[in-house]
Formats: C-alpha cells, sequence, structure tokens
C-alpha cells in the first residue's frame, strides 16, 4: 500500500494500476480513489493509471489544520506523482478534482502531458454556480431525501431505477470522513478561484460536461474552453454530475481518442 508525503507531513494514499504511459485520475469533492472503481480498469488497460485518496480521505491522513485548498490539493498530486516516481503524466480531474487539475496544469505545467476537465468550473467569481433549489434539496435535514437529491443529481432517474437506489454508488462521498475533514473539503472547493491562472495552461485541454448538471451547471464548461488556450469542448446530450460512470460507453472513448492524440 504505497503512501507518498505531502510537504507538511500528511500521508497521501495511492494506488497504480496497469501500464504505459502515466495517467492521474482525480476525483470529486469529499470522495476518495473509489470515485473511479466503474471505469478505472477501462484506463488501466491501455495506461499506467494512478488514482489516490485526497487528504481527510480514504486511506490518506486527515490533519485538522488550514492545508485543505484546490492549490494544496495540486501539490500533494505532485507529492505522489515524486514518490511513484513519475515525471508526466495525463491528467483527468472531475468535479472538484477537475478543479485541482486546472492548478496542477497551471502551476506544475511541466509535469503534464494532456488535460482532461470534466464537470468542472472555474470558480468563484467567475464560474456559474448551482441555484439556490439545489442547494435547498442538498442541506435539508432529512438526510434520506438529501442522499436522493444528490443521487438525482450524478444520474438520470432511468440509470437509479437500473441499477437500483440502495446499489453502492462511490460518488456519494466518502462514508469515513470525519465532520472537520468534510468541512475543510467542501471549503477548499468553495474557494477554488483559477480564472487568472487558466491562460497560463499550455497543455492540450479536452473540457468534458453533461449538458443536464445541475450540480455543477453546463454553463462552466464553455467557461473554461474559452479561457485555456487552444482547449476543445464535448458537451454529452442527457448526462448529468456523473457522467464518465453512466455515460461510460461515450466518455471513456472520447477521453481515450484525445489522450492518444487520435480524435483531437
Amino acid at each position: 500500500m504505497p503512501f507518498a508525503q505531502a510537504a507538511d507531513g500528511t500521508a497521501l494514499h495511492y494506488e497504480v494500476h496497469g501500464s504505459g504511459r502515466p495517467l492521474v485520475l482525480l476525483s470529486g469533492q469529499s470522495n476518495n480513489r473509489r470515485w473511479w472503481d466503474p471505469v478505472r480498469d477501462d484506463f488501466a488497460a491501455a495506461y499506467r493509471t494512478v488514482v489516490l485518496d485526497w487528504r481527510g480521505t480514504g486511506e490518506s491522513g486527515r490533519p485538522d489544520t488550514d492545508t485543505y485548498s484546490t492549490p494544496g490539493f495540486a501539490r500533494d498530486v505532485v507529492a505522489v506523482l515524486d514518490h511513484a516516481g513519475i515525471d508526466r503524466a495525463h491528467v483527468y480531474g472531475t468535479s472538484m478534482g477537475g478543479r485541482v487539475a486546472q492548478w496542477i496544469a497551471a502551476d506544475h505545467s511541466e509535469r503534464v502531458d494532456r488535460l482532461v476537465l470534466g464537470c468542472t468550473s472555474p470558480g468563484a467569481p467567475h464560474g456559474v454556480e448551482r441555484g439556490p433549489d439545489v442547494r435547498a434539496a442538498l442541506s435539508q435535514a432529512d438526510g434520506r431525501a438529501a442522499r436522493r437529491a444528490l443521487l438525482e443529481l450524478m444520474y438520470t432517474p432511468g440509470w437509479i431505477a437500473r441499477q437500483g437506489e440502495r446499489s453502492v454508488f462511490h460518488t456519494l462521498g466518502d462514508p469515513a470522513m470525519p465532520p472537520h475533514a468534510r468541512r475543510r473539503h467542501l471549503r477548499a472547493s468553495a474557494r477554488h478561484d483559477a480564472w487568472d491562472a487558466l491562460p497560463r495552461i499550455a497543455a492540450p485541454t479536452l473540457v468534458v460536461h453533461g449538458t443536464d448538471d445541475l450540480f455543477n451547471p453546463t454553463a462552466n464548461a464553455p467557461l473554461l474552453a474559452e479561457r485555456i488556450p487552444d482547449a476543445r469542448m464535448r458537451l454529452l446530450a442527457g448526462a448529468r454530475h456523473a457522467y464518465f460512470e453512466e455515460f461510460a460507453g461515450v466518455a471513456t472513448p472520447l477521453v481515450l481518442g484525445f489522450l492518444s492524440g487520435t480524435s483531437d
């Protein structure tokens, strides 16, 4: 079980699967490496694929300190790459992982080959925030109702029905996270603002988003694509926030084609 060490000493757990050119997969807020379980093997069939537990999640350390931020998470990813002996990698980040990926590409450009930003945002004040109705649904006191609201923001009703609502969904948050880490993840994601850094991104970039994403509104995709030099954008019709899982039959080949340079 490999662990890297962050600059502040926090242990960072990660896994490596497959072989070939390196690819880092970055998960969403308050989630761990298992976010990628449904599609990880598809990427590991073509790449040396790295997945990690953010600080505060999974097997990584959970400091109750002011060390949680999207630029800080980016430095954690670089520490993992260093420990794994990886000089450069493709980076694919979704949701908060996409926010972190922006900083990796902007501040550590020598470490990034190609960049994929999925269902993410440039952050406040330039990004488009989720609506008050969505916020209210997620913050309601009834835990079951809040979970159902989050589930419906991630997946279409048809997908939920086919899977069964009691199925294990790895995108609904790490249930073992302590409350302090959950709060710090929320604050880190909410404070993200990479607007001024985005023009510095030099890696070939693909922006992917579902057209029906209300959790992180689809309007953020063109903002990113227009702000990052020469970025490409693909919108997946009918997809919600967890497009990479429910629409894997379309999204995974799309990303693999971009990473290989065969579908620029």
